[in-house]
């Protein structure tokens, strides 16, 4: 099979969403699907009862929650999927923001009793920004939601895109009895079945046909047939084109947790998703079927297997053909490189690949030379761009409480910064080391993995900073002078640019209007263009 062809095969998406709304357990059915694994797991009461398949990490197994971007490739009806299942949680929003820069298309997932949420906003921001197409999966039908006319209404007016059913619910929470499948004209009658694979429709492709009433009795036939009418006189009708440009977003009811509407929705995705798209390099778009390699990385994560203290990178291949034991360009070092292991991923299970092409994401061992964001070609000299970085929000300094495992702790916050989940920030007097954070949960989360990854203790003290500004000039002496006179708040971030910790809002705006010759950046990516 040629470039075209595999490029034609693939399709990368993410799942994403509020806390708590069904994002993991979707993915889980998604894989049943796929046949990638027999037996989902189930997330009830934020319990984890039998541990999720893409929560692989202790501390995730413990709190039910995803605080990590998993990454798992499977095949279904003759398409290689490439699915990435983000962390809901908001302390984790990084992660899922850097992972949107890696995918061609996101599922969103909403639940159907809370409706939109602001996490929900926020990563609808992130896809606006690209462009990115969205389909979106109403869950939880089966509970006592909101009204469907009402959900659709506030997806349209608080995440600004147009929408679409492709799907109908019949009845909501003790009354739903299924789903009408307005794109293929199917019937799905809803029965709690849990991890089982759904069971066959009824094909009922005019609404008038007596077996609707047969199905699901007079009343709710009749509900189903005036509520149809209803949506396709007020929404639009859905074009394929409209839906890849990111202008509408088609929408599904269902249950993932019971496995219900969950096939529509993978079955429409595998149709109408996009193929692997262009991405933007600092010398021009670079288009998926170019016939050398590039790709980019998006994430890092340290001690995937504890027991081997590893550390992978994971890769998008944006265009070309990636071999293992090739000498690839490493841009941002100015060095080739070369993988013996690269490994495509279900969760923690690893298998290892000889090939991968646009589209694909993979994992490659890292010994310490890649951050987010470095570029691999097979020879050219060009950066992908818009890898988003965010100002963090909280700012903690770390207080090691066993000298003797200095070395340890050094080694492990380095890493885990690395990883993108959170800042750091040192000053060389002291050796200060302060982490800064989006959210107060990463901090547990740091903490938990310094001591049971790398065996270092300690704890995050309090410090008056309201702000990390990155500071650049055209003039050097201003900007040395700067230095000299607020040395006892300039720290150094992970590439030792300075960064002035503002420890207020007005103390902010105050150094800005007495040093016009300074600029104060709140975003770490300065020196490229942001999303």
């Amino acid at each position: 099979m040629g470039l075209t062809e595999e490029i034609a095969k693939r399709r990368t998406f993410a799942i994403i969403s509020h806390p708590d709304a069904g994002k993991t357990t979707l993915t889980e059915k998604f894989l049943l699907y796929g046949g990638a694994i027999q037996t989902a797991g189930a997330v009830k009461s934020n319990k984890i009862r039998k541990a999720a398949t893409s929560d692989f990490m202790d501390i995730e197994r413990q709190r039910g929650i995803s605080v990590s971007t998993s990454v798992m490739t499977f095949e279904y009806d003759g398409k290689l999927i490439n699915l990435l299942d983000t962390p809901g949680h908001k302390d984790f929003a990084e992660d899922t923001y850097r992972t949107l820069t890696a995918v061609d298309s996101v599922v969103l997932v909403v639940d159907c009793v809370k409706g939109v949420e602001a996490q929900t906003e926020r990563l609808m921001e992130v896809c606006r920004m690209r462009d990115t197409p969205v389909i979106v999966f109403i869950n939880k039908m089966d509970l006592e939601g909101r009204d469907p006319f009402d959900l659709l209404d506030e997806l349209e007016e608080k995440l600004s895109i147009k929408v679409r059913p492709l799907s109908w619910p019949i009845g909501i929470g003790a009354t739903f009895k299924g789903v009408y499948d307005l794109y293929d004209g199917d019937l799905k009658l809803f029965e709690s079945i849990k991890s089982k694979i759904e069971g066959q429709s009824v094909h009922i492709k005019d609404l008038s046909d007596p077996k609707l009433d047969d199905q699901v009795g007079e009343d709710a036939a009749n509900t189903l047939r005036e509520e149809v009418e209803l949506v396709n006189g007020v929404y639009d009708k859905f074009e394929v084109e409209r839906y890849r440009a990111g202008r509408i977003a088609p929408v599904f009811f269902g249950s993932a947790f019971n496995n219900f509407g969950v096939k529509e929705v993978l079955d429409t995705f595998v149709r109408i998703a996009p193929t692997p798209a262009p991405r933007p390099t600092d010398q021009g778009t670079i288009a998926p079927d170019q016939k050398d390699f590039s790709g980019f990385v998006f994430k890092i994560h340290a001690n995937l297997d504890p027991n081997h203290r590893d550390r992978i990178a994971f890769m998008r291949v944006c265009s070309g053909h990636f071999e293992r034991n090739t000498y690839y360009h490493h841009v941002r070092l100015g060095k080739e490189v070369r993988f013996s292991t690269p490994t495509t991923f279900l969760a923690a299970q690893k298998t290892l690949v000889e090939q991968a092409w646009p589209g694909d994401v993979i994992g490659l061992f890292d010994t310490g030379n890649f951050k987010i964001g470095d570029t691999l070609t097979e020879g050219a000299d060009f950066t992908f761009r818009g890898i988003p970085a965010f100002s963090p929000e909280l700012f903690r300094e770390l207080i090691n409480k066993d000298p003797m495992r200095s070395k340890q702790l050094e080694k492990g916050i380095r890493q885990l910064t690395d990883e993108g989940v959170a800042q750091l920030f040192t000053q060389s007097i002291g050796s200060k080391k302060v982490v800064g954070c989006v959210g107060e949960l990463q901090f547990d989360v740091i903490r938990y993995r310094l001591e049971h990854e790398y065996g270092a203790v300690c704890e995050f003290q309090q410090i008056q900073a309201h702000k990390a500004c990155w500071i650049t000039s055209d003039n050097e002496e201003e900007l040395a002078a700067f230095i000299r006179v607020k040395h006892t708040q300039i720290l150094q971030d992970k590439d030792d640019n300075p960064v002035f910790m503002a420890p207020s809002a007005y103390m902010l705006e105050l150094e800005r209007r007495n040093n016009p010759a300074i600029t104060f950046h709140t975003t770490s990516e300065f020196k490229t263009a942001s999303i």
